[in-house]
């Protein structure tokens, strides 16, 4: 997904309160808009903030971490590692990740693309205090890339204090067959214990310890996901749901939502295209694979962005929806809870523009790239 312009970081806010009539939904007399928050901002693709501190920071895909504190883009970047990235097109620093006990160990984790155009995960340290940092990496994670495309690009620390990454096919058609091959990295969810390096593997990943798969794996079957959420279950401590997003390949954009227990699920790529058997006219096997909760075709979109599931307190009326966009039509939708039977609905957002990913500061309020 190349990026010709600068980007622009959006907040959405609260247009309209309830309806008159006291009939309508709370929901159903909600309108929403965005406040831009920054710009000047070259390619951003990921913002995040770490726990309890008002920055917030936005990753450039040409190698820089940025750094907008109290609605000004500070102008030295918080860190430049353009001249290790391999950017652009769909390569570069894709996203940042703030450990979980940030304040005392100062550690930020990157994905990146290498120079040698493969996937790098590194750890930072800096001082949680400072808005500037150097380039001084531990790596974590690297994943051999055979190509300019498909790299995945997220991580996220789960409320079990995993990191969770995201891994895409490695190629246009995955003629590999990677997303389904449990021996590869490529086409996965990924889950690893980074407490101490080198990293562990969690005893209750679903493959850790058999012969022939990696235990690093979480879930797979995947083509490209761009993004996803690991979204802590109410009054279960360090269980969660998975929400992913993956991008289609010719036909059809897949969400997908897992209760609880997601480790081992198989989204099916590339023996299916969202619902449907692939190619277009085959016939496949559908047991054993987690089908979307929501897909579209192309004729709606070309590229789902997905987003987060809202945990905020600016628009109580959205908690447990889920914001997810698509690169090309620019629209904004939100799925409801399966609590009220996954509905989506779609936002009407003026001017909004190509929207290239979310993000959410501290308050889990969320963000528009």
């Amino acid at each position: 997904m190349p990026f010709a312009r600068p980007s622009l970081v959006l907040a959405l806010l609260v247009a309209l309160a309830c309806s008159d009539d006291g009939g309508t939904s709370p929901v159903d007399a909600l309108a929403l808009d965005l406040e831009p928050v920054a710009t000047g901002l070259e390619g951003a693709v990921h913002l995040a903030s770490p726990p309890g501190d008002e920055r917030i920071f936005v990753v450039e895909r040409a190698g820089r971490v940025r750094i907008v504190r109290d609605g000004a883009l500070l102008a030295t970047p918080f860190l430049d590692i353009s001249s290790r990235v391999t950017c652009c097109h769909e390569q570069g620093l894709l996203s940042i990740a703030f450990d979980p006990r940030w304040q005392t160990t100062g550690y930020f984790y990157l994905f990146l693309v290498d120079q040698g155009g493969d996937i790098a995960v590194e750890r930072f340290t800096a001082d949680p205090e400072s808005d500037v940092t150097t380039d001084a990496p531990t790596p974590v994670l690297s994943v051999g890339h055979p190509s300019d495309i498909h790299h995945g690009g997220l991580l996220q620390f789960g409320p079990d204090g995993m990191l969770y990454i995201s891994t895409g096919d490695g190629q246009y058609g995955d003629p590999a067959g990677n997303a389904q091959n449990l021996g590869s990295l490529l086409g996965k969810i990924l889950r690893i214990d980074v407490t101490t390096l080198p990293y562990a593997i969690p005893e209750d990943n679903p493959f850790a310890g058999e012969e022939g798969r990696r235990g690093e794996i979480w879930a797979y079957g995947l083509r490209n996901p761009w993004r996803y959420d690991v979204v802590p279950r109410a009054g279960a401590a360090g269980s969660a749901d998975l929400y992913v997003t993956d991008v289609g390949h010719e036909r059809y954009e897949e969400l997908n939502v897992v209760p609880e227990n997601a480790g081992g699920s198989n989204f099916g790529w590339r023996i299916m295209e969202a619902s449907h058997c692939y190619p277009a006219g085959a016939t496949c096997e559908t047991a054993g694979l987690t089908l979307p909760t929501h897909e579209y075709s192309h004729a709606v979109g070309c590229s789902i962005i997905g987003g987060h599931v809202y945990r905020g307190s600016a628009l109580p009326e959205l908690a447990g929806h889920y914001f997810f966009a698509d690169y090309c039509e620019g629209w904004l939708k939100t799925l409801a809870p399966a609590s009220e039977d996954h509905e989506v609905r779609e936002w009407t957002i003026p001017d909004a523009g190509s929207i290239h990913s979310f993000g959410v500061d501290a308050q889990d309020e969320p963000y528009l790239l």
